[in-house]
């Protein structure tokens, strides 16, 4: 199942704090990124986070979920109606992210 544009304009909104969040479309679902790294994605309509240190501290009872098969498994975001935390848990995150890889 795709994930509509109308949840991902909702969660763009509640991102909208921030400075430099993009997203990139793939096959139907959408990848976040914060300042040029991946952050996450949008999968079946549900905001799914990298695994990093501050965000399981952040999100300590969250539930892991495989955004799709053969993946990494991630973090689902519960709070998606606080802007605030968004803020906050993408902000935790960014410094744990990896550098894009470049492209030769």
């Amino acid at each position: 199942m795709a994930s509509s544009k109308g949840f991902l304009r909702f969660i763009l909104e509640q991102l909208s704090g921030l400075d430099d969040i993009s997203y990139r479309p793939m096959m139907g679902e959408y990848i976040v990124y914060y300042r040029g790294k991946i952050v996450g994605g949008i999968y079946d309509d549900r905001l799914l986070v990298k695994k990093t240190k501050s965000a399981l501290k952040l999100m300590s009872a969250a539930a892991c979920s495989l955004p799709y098969e053969g993946a990494k498994e991630m973090l689902l975001v519960d709070e998606i109606d606080s802007k605030e935390f968004l803020t906050k848990l993408f902000e935790a995150m960014y410094d744990e992210l990896p550098l894009p890889k470049t492209t030769k």
